[in-house]
């Protein structure tokens, strides 16, 4: 069954996992939507893929990604409307506050400043790696 015109239907490359690390998919898969919600790269209504669509996707067990949808409806993040899936919850709504974004970053950062340190990398260095990652070169 579609969504209804109105509606925006995710793709399931929405997501990505990275295998390499200690943090359990369905918890990457978690913090990913939070963060696309903060960006306002997802909206409410926003009719998400289905388990299966995301799980084929990214080669995970499909339990793994209904766990991540359970736990984001309990947060009030996603809402399950019968006979058409999951969705973004009206009341999900990304934070245009850039302190309360660059919170969701902290995590990933203090990993990447320990990985440096135990590098012995200058922190120039990684300042000029990382921006040119985000500049997509």
């Amino acid at each position: 069954m579609s969504p209804p015109e109105n509606q925006r239907q995710l793709s399931p490359d929405l997501f990505q996992v990275n295998t390499g690390t200690s943090e359990p998919i369905y918890r990457q898969l978690i913090e990913q939507l939070r963060r696309l919600l903060a960006g306002r790269q997802v909206a409410a209504g926003d009719a998400m893929p289905s388990v299966r669509e995301v799980a084929s996707a990214l080669g995970v067990n499909p339990m793994t990604v209904s766990k991540a949808y359970s736990m984001l409806e309990a947060e009030g993040l996603l809402v399950r409307r019968r006979g058409l899936g999951m969705e973004v919850a009206s009341q999900a709504q990304g934070s245009s506050d850039l302190e309360s974004r660059l919170e969701l970053l902290r995590p990933g950062l203090e990993r990447i400043a320990l990985e440096a340190r135990q590098l012995e990398l200058e922190p120039r260095a990684v300042i000029t790696l990382l921006t040119s990652i985000l500049k997509g070169k």
